[in-house]
């Protein structure tokens, strides 16, 4: 069996399971599978396996430093990482390593958890799934032919298949919510500023988080715990305390109160029948519960996702401008002409947007204002074909995370079950600004009472 972090950490503490064992057992997987996956960029055993060593003789001695110690674990590569290469799955930085440590990954290490390796990820977190980078795209273990979504994709991929059991995400438009829903685990972008950004990469500073994913909803509690403060490195970071996000599992969803965003996945983006079967499901599951669930009416998909991307595109082509006047043929052809979107935009376009963005946050509290959690779509269905994802596939239709990196809301994708080819499907849940701990303890009220966590994808066994 694959544990859970969870469960892992309980053996480790009982000197049940060594964390040796563990990495050895998750490093076999990856060996076997990483070569059809390609979940991983920079894939490390031999450090992997002296920082278990290490792991295992601290705890033998000392005993766990906390649930983390000795857990495998990988970043995606926009996560700096001192002496190692962080490439953003690009040719612009192939040969790019950093002198320190993103603040989180440091945060990980001090918890202890045995790093892995780098993680595939779509190039500079944008142009994916590209077929002509240095390194090949991650795929679905549910089905190699088929999408991980992106751009957390190695994550999503590696997570799902216990190559490790946990991962960082980030999240600009949905890139940690799409990979969990595709790839059937868990993964939560918390509210903007609770996780620092420093050291990590930047797609478009104003709409990205840092965050964890993993398998279960307590996993990403746990983690999170680790990675949330303040941090005065990141302009943008929280300077609040953070709280216990395992404080309220096990106190069920009795009382809260849960709007549906029915029109986003029913008339703005109808989503497969399997996804919003899962979401019918997951109502009348909190509904039986105790709690109280109705509709509420946001702005439309269109609004939040036309505002979000002009954004998107303009920041990140800020941060790309440079390399782009230098030499765009660096680029994979995906990112290079969405990047290039940014370049025509006109400053009245981008006050317009921000503008907007004021208004559709306002919106949204107002919309809320009676609600706890809201409940929709992670992904409009199962995921599709690798080859059959187009290029322009996020202008083509609304996707129902970005309203969320607007507002700056949090947000978790939880698994509903599987579709068509049994693949995952998922939904969304999202709480209010720092309101983490709730949503954690509803996601996994949802989770324990189903049985989609015993099921792995078949490669994995």
């Amino acid at each position: 069996m694959i544990p859970s972090i969870a469960e892992a950490a309980a053996l480790v503490a009982a000197r049940k399971l060594s964390p040796v064992e563990l990495a050895e057992a998750c490093l076999a997987r990856a060996e076997r599978l990483d070569g059809q996956l390609h979940a991983f960029i920079r894939l490390m055993p031999e450090e992997a396996r002296a920082a278990a060593r290490a792991a295992e003789a601290r705890i033998m001695k000392e005993g766990p430093r906390g649930p983390l110690d000795g857990i495998p674990f990988a970043h995606k590569d926009i996560y700096g990482t001192a002496g190692i290469p962080t490439t953003a799955h690009s040719r612009v930085l192939q040969e790019h390593v950093p002198a320190a440590d993103a603040t989180t990954v440091a945060k990980l290490a001090a918890a202890g958890v045995i790093s892995f390796g780098k993680l595939s990820t779509h190039e500079f977190a944008f142009g994916g799934p590209s077929f002509d980078l240095p390194w090949p795209p991650a795929r679905n273990p549910w089905n190699p032919d088929h999408f991980t979504a992106g751009s957390s994709s190695g994550t999503g991929a590696a997570v799902a298949a216990g190559m490790v059991l946990g991962g960082t995400g980030s999240d600009t438009g949905g890139s940690i919510r799409g990979p969990a829903a595709l790839c059937g685990i868990t993964g939560i972008k918390p509210t903007y500023g609770l996780c620092s950004r420093a050291g990590i990469l930047p797609l478009a500073q104003s709409l990205d988080h840092a965050g964890p994913m993993a398998w279960t909803v307590e996993d990403c509690a746990i983690l999170l715990q680790a990675m949330a403060g303040h941090d005065p490195a990141d302009p943008a970071s929280a300077n609040r305390p953070v709280p216990d996000f395992r404080a309220e599992l096990g106190h069920g969803v009795k009382g809260l109160r849960v709007g549906v965003i029915r029109h986003f996945h029913e008339t703005d983006h109808p989503v497969s029948p399997a996804t919003l079967a899962g979401i019918e499901g997951a109502a009348a599951f909190f509904r039986a519960e105790g709690a109280e669930v109705r509709d509420v009416v946001l702005p439309s998909l269109a609004e939040f996702n036309a505002c979000g991307w002009i954004i998107l595109l303009a920041e990140a082509f800020a941060v790309h401008e440079g390399w782009m006047r230098r030499d765009p043929n660096l680029y994979g052809e995906l990112l290079r002409d969405r990047l290039v979107l940014g370049g025509l935009l006109s400053a009245a376009d981008i006050l317009q947007a921000q503008k907007r963005r004021r208004a559709l946050i306002a919106a949204t509290e107002a919309a809320s204002a009676g609600c706890d959690l809201l409940l929709t779509a992670a992904q409009p269905g199962e995921a599709p074909r690798i080859e059959a994802v187009p290029k322009w596939a996020f202008l083509e239709k609304p996707n129902f995370t970005i309203p969320f990196n607007v507002t700056g809301w949090p947000g978790i994708t939880v698994p509903t079950g599987f579709g068509e080819g049994g693949l995952p499907v998922a939904m969304q849940l999202v709480a209010k600004p720092f309101a983490e701990p709730l949503l954690f303890r509803a996601a996994d009220a949802y989770e324990k009472a189903h049985p989609w966590r015993a099921t792995r994808p078949a490669l994995a066994a």
